[in-house]
């Protein structure tokens, strides 16, 4: 019975690091498609998400069951708990990709936001793309020198998060309505992305040495 559980508890981390693998993918082209105006690639990434929230559906049955039938204890039951809340954060990241895919695909064929920003967008998806592929590295080894990497790499998106607040509030900004709109929701999209990443990381520096980071930190 032990060997069982072992096994089910592997077949959860690999359904973490597949759902993770996705997830990647999806901010790939999300972003591209978003400096791009590339809304073939849009309609892709906001079609996948369902294959994101479907094998989160099933991890989440998978570990229910698991509590159900084995009632781990100690460092066992925190994986299977963890788990269940690492799978919520990947299917939000996932959302997140998707909503910046349907700014593209809103706004094709035009960019959509103004030429002065667009260095900021791409810096600051390029960052979520890596922060993503860290974060796969991360499930799949339970490094936690990458948990640090993540964390550095989000402390990077929020300075460009409010680099963007401080560009359309200013006195300079000379964007319309709607671009003032879609340039705030797309900074915060990327920007929660990566904070669904950090508390990812968190979880798994706690399975992995025991010792929790706090949320602020």
């Amino acid at each position: 019975m032990r060997e069982v559980f072992q096994q089910e508890l592997r077949e959860v981390q690999d359904r973490l690091v597949e759902i993770s693998t996705l997830v990647t993918s999806s901010i790939e082209r999300a972003t591209e498609s978003f400096n791009e105006s590339n809304v073939s690639l849009a309609e892709t990434v906001i079609a996948d998400d369902d294959k994101i929230d479907e094998l989160a559906a099933e991890l989440d049955e998978l570990a229910i069951n698991i509590l159900a039938r084995q009632q781990p204890v100690a460092r066992d039951l925190r994986i299977v708990v963890s788990a269940l809340r690492i799978s919520a954060s990947l299917e939000r990241m996932g959302d997140m990709s998707e909503h910046i895919a349907q700014l593209s695909r809103y706004r094709f064929p035009e960019k959509v936001v103004p030429k002065g920003l667009r260095g900021t967008f791409r810096e600051m998806g390029a960052l979520d793309v890596e922060i993503a592929r860290k974060l796969t590295e991360l499930l799949r080894t339970e490094d936690t020198r990458i948990a640090e990497d993540i964390r550095n790499e989000d402390d990077k998106v929020d300075a460009l998060h409010l680099s963007v607040f401080d560009k359309v509030l200013g006195e300079t900004w000379k964007g319309a309505a709607a671009d003032t709109v879609d340039a705030t929701l797309a900074s915060r999209y990327h920007e929660r992305f990566a904070d669904h990443a950090v508390s990812i990381a968190k979880k798994v520096q706690y399975l992995a040495t025991g010792d929790w980071i706090p949320q602020d930190a």
